[in-house]
């Protein structure tokens, strides 16, 4: 399965942008669709997940700017609102079979990733 990232780039503090993602129908089962990003300097962090059912997860950072969607078994979107300098990092698309409940915020427990696609957000 490969992942195909779209959208990032630059915009100001409070700012919204959208990213989209694609997976290949390659074969490879795909329940939970994500993002996670990664800053300079920073450990990976996974801010939004969902499930083949429509469950949706969100890290505490997030919650209430960024929204997940899903409109099928292969593409995933990240609305991202009220942007801060903080959420500055390279995201990438996850996907792969059902992850614990418990485990959905760790990036290593899907098993594909994208390349990154860069966010940057100015004071």
């Amino acid at each position: 399965v490969q992942l195909q990232a779209y959208g990032g780039g630059m915009v100001q503090a409070g700012g919204s942008l959208i990213l989209s993602c694609v997976a290949s129908e390659s074969g490879g089962e795909i329940n939970h669709m994500g993002w996670y990003r990664q800053a300079p300097g920073k450990q990976r962090e996974m801010v939004a997940a969902v499930t083949s059912a429509g469950i949706k997860k969100y890290a505490d950072s997030v919650k209430g700017r960024f929204t997940i969607s899903r409109d099928s078994k292969n593409t995933v979107y990240l609305q991202m609102n009220s942007l801060k300098p903080e959420d500055t990092a390279v995201y990438h698309c996850a996907a792969g079979p059902a992850v614990a409940d418990s485990r959905w915020s760790d990036p290593y427990d899907y098993q594909y990733w994208g390349r990154g696609t860069l966010v940057t957000v100015s004071s």
